[in-house]
């Protein structure tokens, strides 16, 4: 008997009723990953504000420029994400963390406690910054800007911060309200080295 838990706890449109451009962009990601992320399942409940979350994520996340990397950008998330104990944000983003940094333990250990986690003294600046934004907002001044600034982040890196952390937020609370599952599929990725390929 399985004991798996829906998708969501409000109803999950088939695809086929989906609008077009909704439905176009799930299976681009389906093409993609192999699989269709729960999130867009689960978001396609409401397709406005489907496509106001993806068009905000995306200009985040795939941004260019700026010195955070994807890892970078990927570890915000699974870090703050914790910090309001999303479960699947954790395990989604903690899988793409993964893939990024190619540090199979770099998700779990920043997920638990990033100040014992095996990351460079700046992503640390940039975590302790992250979770100042998602859990002591009002309190932030010259002295966290400054003490980003000692790791070469400049304004725009830490409003790329900031934002980061704070659409999350909003991510994590949608998700946890709607008890959003995260994909079997995310569990094992990035955690064991690809095996090389056979010599030709």
């Amino acid at each position: 008997m399985s004991t798996a838990m829906p998708v969501s706890r409000f109803p999950v449109p088939e695809l086929k009723d989906l609008p077009d451009d909704i439905r176009a962009t799930i299976l681009t990601v389906q093409e993609k990953a192999g699989f269709v992320p729960n999130v867009f399942l689960a978001l396609a409940h409401r397709p406005a504000e489907f496509r106001a979350f993806f068009a905000y994520h995306d200009a985040l996340m795939l941004k260019e420029g700026g010195s955070l990397s994807k890892a970078d950008r990927e570890m915000i998330v699974t870090t703050t994400s914790a910090k309001n104990g999303c479960l699947y944000c954790v395990v989604a983003h903690g899988a793409l963390l993964r893939i990024y940094a190619k540090q199979p333990l770099v998700a779990d250990q920043v997920a638990v406690n990033h100040r014992k986690a095996d990351i460079t003294p700046r992503q640390r600046a940039m975590l302790d910054f992250a979770i100042k934004v998602c859990l002591d907002s009002e309190a932030i001044g010259d002295a966290d800007y400054e003490a980003l600034r000692r790791h070469g982040f400049d304004d725009e890196d830490i409003w790329d911060i900031a934002s980061i952390t704070a659409f999350f937020g909003l991510s994590n609370r949608i998700a946890n309200t709607i008890a959003m599952r995260p994909n079997d599929e995310f569990y094992l990725m990035g955690r064991l080295p690809k095996a090389p390929k056979p010599a030709a």
